[in-house]
């Protein structure tokens, strides 16, 4: 009787557990996303936001709490921002802040203002519209307003922007500690000058003599987040060469009129960095072997000490935000490909983990978790490969899957333990699918090398690298060698429309989301050149470019058409300029009057992302349903 009585039990635990929920889009656009405004002026807690998306309102609504350091319950708040110290008010000064000048005539108005209906937009130059938005003659400023509230511009008149547009924010200005200065971050380039160049330079702006000096005027290159250490040294990450926005990044330290380059000597790339309160050491964040980590290096000034640099974490996880320091403790936010970002403490001398908050702890709790496989894979020139294999929820390696081949973008994007509102591979993985996710070539984390090896080689070994993945999994006796799919979004839709003309029909499906499709009408329309520059090699009609040429003749999709022969679906946003609507287009048009089963699916209103909760849904439902038919 006790032996019956064991088994029922133990049915229906295991009832239990196939039974558990799994993650869907719509649960996936019901999750919370954090974001920290920083430690409070007392020192106890952190502050921070968590927006949470409204499918019935279309738009997301946000919440301010305060949760203690040392973790505990989360307190809703009001008045987040004064609990926080404001890095842009200065007790001598005044406060900082930015907005929009308008400085160029543009439009048909702005020119003959008695034809104030006229629509018409009249450019003289490139960096006519950028990103998602059309240039309307307006820059961003930064602006000082001093102790008697009188509102000065530092750039009076200058039709440059700063912050830099279509992402910089707060970041991009500091005040000097004594607050008798601002420093900034600026591109001083017009037109096409402005489109070929990522030469950014840090400016000093004197409030007493209300000069301007370009601090960085000899790196023609990135030079960007300005920080002070806490003994007064100006400190900035910084790229070498102009025109490539993915060149390594390097933490740079003017002391005493001497730059000090601390990682230079280190095979990595930085993403982001903070000083230790000493000021003794630098903790920053950057990607290693599939993931992001956190590192300390440090500052030895002019001594002739040894700059070393640590890895401090490892795990499968990604750090991705340093919040602050509370005694032997770093704050960061942390997630990894079944977990969306929570706020985690770190102990740096017991190199323990705390989780803080719990935004998204009781959902997943709930759920059937899939599980994630670190792999390596030889690539065809003999180099190892990492590749992320995601496994459902409840996996079982004597049933079939089909496999999805995820083509990252960038194309020199990370792929690391990141946890995706669109690209979600805990959500493929919950439908049933395996998830294949190559570190292929041109990815950060395994080296500078490896990083800039897909410059000017879009379709040649990085392609190869991919096929190398997914023919290393598809070994496996759990996957479905007749359902093979491979999607992928930016660089990752040109690997899906290349791949289209050379997988040689390994694939039964694919799907490529803002993909280059033509690479001679992308370098002829998207907004910054510098990129199309520095990765295909340079302009379509330069016959003396032998790397150009070979990118244009070699690597360009449109060449490959007559080879395809497989389902496709492409996906398009109507406000995307960095890689424009006609791409998209033009695949379509091409597989329809091929005859190939295909769908286009357009959003008029989205960049190169899907932004909008209702946009989302549809995006998952129409992913899903599209495999559902053709895999």
């Amino acid at each position: 009787m006790k032996k019956q009585f064991l088994s029922i039990i133990l049915l229906m635990a295991g009832l239990s557990l196939s039974a558990q929920e799994v993650m869907t889009p719509e649960l996936l656009w019901k999750l919370g996303r954090i974001s920290p405004l920083g430690i409070s002026k007392d020192g106890k807690s952190i502050i921070y936001k968590v927006s949470t998306p409204s499918v019935e309102e279309n738009k997301s609504n946000n919440t301010f709490y305060s949760i203690p350091i040392a973790g505990g319950k989360a307190t809703v708040i009001e008045n987040a921002s004064e609990l926080v110290n404001d890095k842009n008010f200065n007790e001598k000064s005044g406060t900082l802040s930015h907005k929009e000048i308008k400085i160029d005539n543009v439009y048909g108005k702005d020119f003959y203002p008695e034809l104030e209906k006229s629509e018409v937009q009249i450019y003289n130059g490139l960096d006519y519209r950028h990103w998602d938005t059309w240039n309307d003659g307006t820059h961003n400023h930064v602006i000082l307003t001093n102790n008697q509230k009188e509102e000065i511009d530092i750039m009076t008149n200058e039709p440059y922007d700063s912050p830099q547009k279509p992402f910089g924010g707060d970041e991009d200005y500091i005040w000097s500690p004594d607050g008798s200065k601002i420093i900034y971050v600026c591109k001083k380039k017009v037109g096409a000058a402005y489109a070929i160049s990522t030469n950014t330079d840090l400016y000093e702006y004197d409030i007493n003599t209300k000069t301007t000096k370009n601090l960085t005027e000899e790196n023609k290159g990135y030079d960007v987040a300005p920080q002070f250490s806490p003994n007064g040294d100006l400190s900035w990450l910084q790229m070498k060469r102009e025109g490539y926005e993915a060149d390594k990044n390097d933490i740079v330290v003017n002391h005493k009129g001497f730059l000090i380059n601390l990682t230079s000597a280190w095979d990595g790339t930085v993403d982001s960095f903070s000083w230790s309160e000493d000021g003794k050491k630098v903790y920053f964040l950057a990607p290693v072997d599939g993931t992001k980590q956190l590192f300390e290096v440090n500052f030895p000034g002019l001594s002739k000490i040894m700059v070393k640099v640590n890895q401090l974490t490892e795990g499968q996880f990604d750090v991705n935000q340093i919040i602050g320091f509370s005694g032997n403790n770093v704050l960061v936010t942390r997630s990894d490909m079944n977990h969306a970002n929570e706020i985690f403490s770190y102990d740096l001398k017991k190199k323990k983990w705390n989780q803080i908050t719990n935004v998204n702890t009781e959902t997943y709790a709930k759920l059937a978790l899939p599980t994630v496989e670190k792999r390596m894979v030889k690539t065809t020139d003999g180099k190892d490969m990492l590749v992320w294999v995601v496994l459902p929820p409840n996996f079982d390696k004597t049933k079939k899957y089909p496999t999805l081949l995820y083509c990252q973008g960038g194309p020199q994007g990370a792929l690391s333990q990141f946890y995706s509102f669109r690209w979600n591979f805990q959500v493929m993985a919950s439908q049933g699918y395996i998830v294949v996710a190559p570190n292929r070539r041109g990815m950060p984390g395994h080296g500078v090398k490896w990083n800039e090896d897909i410059s000017k080689d879009w379709g040649g070994q990085a392609i190869q690298d991919y096929l190398s993945a997914i023919d290393d999994v598809a070994k496996e006796s759990y996957v479905d060698n007749k359902r093979l799919g491979a999607v992928g979004a930016s660089y990752g839709g040109y690997s899906v429309f290349y791949l289209a003309g050379v997988h040689n029909n390994r694939f039964k499906t694919f799907i490529s989301h803002c993909g280059v499709f033509n690479l001679e009408s992308m370098y002829g329309t998207t907004e910054e050149v510098f990129f199309t520059n520095w990765d295909l090699g340079g302009p379509y009609w330069d016959k003396n470019n032998t790397a150009a040429q070979k990118t244009y003749q070699q690597f360009n999709p449109i060449k490959l058409v007559d080879k395809w022969n497989t389902p496709i679906f492409v996906i398009q946003g109507g406000k995307d300029f960095r890689v424009p609507i006609g791409q998209g287009q033009e695949a379509f048009q091409a597989a329809q009057l091929k005859g190939i089963h295909s769908r286009f699916m357009f959003f008029p209103d989205e960049n190169h992302w899907v932004l909008k909760p209702q946009n989302g849904i549809v995006w998952q439902r129409e992913f899903f349903k599209w495999l559902k038919e053709t895999l």
